[in-house]
């Protein structure tokens, strides 16, 4: 179909896609995404359970750290994902990396749904749980660049932030699932069963992502202009084109781009993913209370996602960004202290609703900036590398920060601390960004 055609179709923008296809296109991007992420995020559910189970160490708080440390390992090959899948991406196009992760995120859960437990292999136990994770976290980290790009090169420069909001959106939903699953195991399952077998349903759940989501991917239209086709035996090679370019055009917004990340992805690992373990290892709640913490927050920040893109369209991405960042430092503190002094189910639920919806605002407008940094024949790998560092770090590892921080200070209070740390840290290079919004993406 010739250019003429494609743009005399009703309603069609300038790449020939009508409303309709875009429509199916958010659809699709984010029912696939949300599918991986929870395939990964579903551990950080089950990680006193995996803690006990594969890390047989002295006190529970060591086996939480052990625990909560492996989610984190996950992340450290984030950045090599993301610039290995992101240089794919680039050149092969947008559909054959994300049908990659697919497959490789599959792989890791299904390493952690049938591992043998500590008291069965020893030694070897823990060393597959975290092996698994790194596949995992190496699939994710091409994901989110492939994905969040395509779903900005579908919209036009009036949506952008918009349809870019969907990958948080399907972040929040796979929290959802992952919590409903959670709650559900929790509340029918007796502990011995929960330990026994029950933790390993979402894990087998989760490997069910290759034909569901390579199904619901068949039929979406290649966003990159010029797809080649790539020989996967030698992605080293191929990765070396973008990263030239990057580093020697784009220094100053892979920079700014990891700087304005590291705020919101603490706030989002603490908020909808450590509230449910804090709420039972430090609060003393029950685990389903816990599974409820996470769900009211994933909801709250699913709900909110789409307005807070509308807005950051409106407004400009730097603005919304700004004051939703600003505030979530001035609260963090004083939520903490609330449910620190009544740790009722009502309080609890409450304060992670509101850090929900600020997590929304502030992390939305963030990640839609991302790929509006760079080119297109650069852009995944680009986003890729400056969110997956960012995330890597400061995300990955936020609940064995936060962990950490209650035991060398002996203070429960202690997570605000790194909030407000990242929070402010994020903010300083939001002056070097050049408001993206409204602005041809190409």
């Amino acid at each position: 179909m010739n250019a003429t055609s494609l743009n005399s179709q009703p309603n069609a923008d300038a790449h020939g896609h009508t409303r309709a296809s875009r429509a199916k296109a958010i659809a699709a991007i984010t029912l696939g995404n949300g599918l991986e992420f929870f395939d990964f995020t579903v551990y950080s559910f089950f990680a006193t359970t995996i803690g006990t189970l594969f890390f047989p160490v002295h006190g529970a708080l060591n086996q939480l750290l052990l625990a909560v440390g492996s989610f984190g390992v996950g992340f450290i090959v984030r950045p090599l994902g993301g610039v290995l899948i992101g240089a794919f991406a680039d050149r092969a196009g947008r559909k054959a990396a994300m049908t990659l992760t697919l497959w490789l995120m599959a792989l890791g859960s299904a390493m952690i749904a049938f591992a043998p437990t500590y008291a069965q292999i020893g030694l070897a136990a823990p060393a597959l749980i975290v092996l698994a994770r790194l596949v995992q976290g190496f699939a994710v980290g091409g994901e989110v660049g492939a994905s969040t790009t395509m779903l900005l090169e579908y919209a036009d420069d009036r949506t952008r932030g918009f349809y870019g909001s969907w990958q948080f959106v399907s972040q929040g939903l796979n929290v959802v699932a992952g919590a409903l699953l959670g709650v559900a195991l929790s509340s029918t399952l007796s502990p011995e069963a929960l330990q026994s077998w029950g933790w390993r349903v979402p894990f087998v759940i989760g490997m069910l992502v290759v034909p569901v989501g390579v199904y619901i991917r068949r039929h979406l239209d290649e966003t990159l202009e010029h797809a080649e086709d790539v020989d996967m035996a030698a992605p080293v090679t191929e990765a070396a084109r973008p990263l030239r370019e990057i580093f020697s055009k784009h220094r100053a917004a892979l920079v700014a781009g990891v700087v304005t990340t590291i705020g919101g992805t603490a706030a989002n690992y603490i908020v909808l993913f450590y509230m449910s373990t804090y709420a039972i290892k430090i609060l003393g709640l029950p685990m389903s209370v816990g599974m409820s913490a996470a769900l009211v927050a994933a909801l709250v920040t699913a709900a909110c996602s789409p307005f807070a893109g509308i807005l950051s369209d409106r407004f400009g991405r730097k603005r919304v960004f700004g004051y939703s960042r600003v505030l979530l430092v001035a609260v963090i503190y004083p939520a903490f202290m609330m449910i620190h002094a009544m740790p009722t189910v009502p309080t609890v639920l409450a304060v992670v609703a509101v850090l929900g919806a600020l997590v929304a605002f502030t992390a939305v407008p963030n990640i839609v900036m991302l790929p509006e940094l760079f080119p297109q024949s650069i852009r995944v790998t680009g986003m890729s590398i400056v969110y997956c560092v960012g995330v890597s770090i400061f995300g990955g590892f936020a609940q064995f920060f936060a962990t950490w921080l209650i035991k060398l200070l002996d203070n429960p209070l202690a997570p605000a601390w790194y909030l407000i740390g990242c929070g402010l840290v994020s903010l300083l290079a939001l002056p070097l960004i050049r408001e993206p919004a409204g602005r041809p993406l190409d």
